[in-house]
């Protein structure tokens, strides 16, 4: 699941372009082509892709959502302390295994756009030929599309932690969370399981 997450994952990765929205599909697919283009490059290409990852993701949203209700009641520091956690948590869990996304390919099988919100519907098709379904949730902000959560055979990235944060937060507190997050403990989060269904917040 980790592979399929991470091939889903890099596929919406790609170069700063500008403040002009393409349609999402097309933006899927140009960016499915720098990805592979970046996998074939010799050496370690972690910095550029990280890079290429901030200005891609809402990635203060993806934290916002997964942190759920108990994100209102956050001071802005403690706000921005998560979301800086929450990213070095997906990178730990998926750019450190960017090389498991080579010879994976990307069917896109349909898109839904409602004004500012997109659903792209596609299919991963593995180095191993399986076909797995993978539906990316976008948002329009500031003339760009960017993910704010990916759907891997209808179970939610952003709502698996958000199960799991829910969980720490109601046993342990906030604090405890943080203290979880700085020493890299919630790795076992990094790949969606059980039965939680994306839904809209």
């Amino acid at each position: 699941m980790r592979t399929t997450l991470l091939i889903a994952l890099t596929t919406i990765v790609t170069t700063v372009t500008p403040a002009v929205a393409a349609e999402p599909t097309d933006m899927l697919k140009q960016r499915v082509d720098r990805v592979l283009q970046i996998l074939a490059e010799p050496g370690d290409n972690r910095a550029e892709i990280r890079k290429i990852a901030q200005d891609t993701f809402d990635f203060e949203d993806m934290a916002r959502r997964a942190l759920g209700p108990h994100w209102a009641a956050r001071t802005p520091e403690e706000r921005r302390e998560f979301v800086s956690l929450f990213v070095d948590l997906l990178e730990r869990a998926y750019v450190g295994r960017i090389e498991s996304g080579r010879g994976g390919k990307v069917a896109y099988t349909g898109e839904n756009v409602d004004g500012d919100e997109a659903t792209v519907r596609t299919r991963v098709v593995t180095a191993q030929r399986t076909e797995i379904p993978v539906d990316y949730r976008l948002h329009r902000t500031n003339g760009r599309w960017l993910a704010y959560d990916v759907n891997i055979e209808g179970i939610s990235l952003v709502n698996n932690y958000r199960s799991q944060f829910n969980s720490v937060v109601q046993s342990s507190g906030f604090a405890a969370l943080l203290d979880r997050l700085r020493a890299k403990e919630p790795d076992s989060a990094a790949s969606p399981r059980g039965p939680a269904r994306s839904r809209r917040d």
